[in-house]
């Protein structure tokens, strides 16, 4: 569903991505571990298009299609959703007015069943209605951003779902209700991309569903099973880096 294929990736004329190489499947669960500056939200946000990220070489396919000049929006109505990092504050801009909007517009829904869908799916990750009233992000919590940045994906149900360091910021009690959020979306098909630096979010995951990828400047440099992030934990990213000889 997804290829990225020998993608060279610059940001205000420094390299970041140097021939980097993925392949998602529909359905499947891939981890992109690796250390801070390896390029992990690089990668998360030249897939969903943000303007600041220029494509040097190489090509993003998407259902087949070559989506690399496609902008942000282009990329979302095909499917690909990213959950950011640091969700931004929408100062005037209503949480509930914005949802609604989405399903309108991406999923045909009338107004007023979206809004009690919203406000249905909305209770799972802990918001009130009246919390929907709020502006967005404003006054949050790392994990209510977080928290409401799931509530998107779980009433939009992406193709592919890129989660840029969902744990950074977030509490434990946060943390567990999003890790389940997350399996939930995986088990009605959506395929994730889900970006970390350490484990502590997979040791709320099935281990044997995912397919793990480090990072080192800018490339992946090794591949493996679920039993890769116990390694990382146990013995770091130096030990990784020096079997495959970075």
């Amino acid at each position: 569903m997804l290829k990225v294929e020998n993608l060279h990736v610059s940001v205000e004329g420094r390299a970041i991505l140097k021939g980097l190489a993925l392949e998602v499947n529909p359905g499947e669960f891939h981890v992109v571990m690796g250390p801070n500056g390896s390029g992990k939200s690089t990668l998360a946000l030249t897939i969903a298009g943000h303007p600041r990220y220029s494509v040097e070489g190489g090509r993003i396919l998407f259902d087949g299609e070559d989506i690399t000049g496609l902008g942000p929006d282009e990329r979302a109505r095909r499917g690909i959703m990213l959950a950011f990092q640091h969700p931004h504050e929408v100062e005037g801009v209503r949480i509930i007015e914005f949802l609604q909007q989405v399903l309108v517009e991406t999923k045909g829904v009338d107004p007023v069943e979206a809004y009690d869908r919203i406000v249905k799916k909305a209770e799972e990750l802990w918001f009130r209605e009246e919390d929907l009233h709020r502006y967005v992000n404003v006054g949050f919590s790392g994990g209510e951003r977080k928290r409401l940045e799931l509530l998107q994906a779980l009433l939009i149900e992406p193709k592919l779902l890129i989660l840029d360091e969902p744990d950074s910021g977030v509490d434990v009690d946060s943390l567990s209700v999003i890790s389940r959020k997350i399996e939930e979306l995986h088990q009605r098909g959506t395929a994730v991309l889900l970006i970390t630096h350490y484990g502590r979010i997979l040791g709320h995951l099935d281990r044997e569903k995912l397919r793990v990828h480090v990072m080192k400047d800018g490339r992946i440099v090794k591949t493996g099973s679920g039993e890769l992030v116990e390694r990382i934990e146990s013995e770091g990213f130096g030990r990784i880096f020096e079997e495959v000889g970075e």
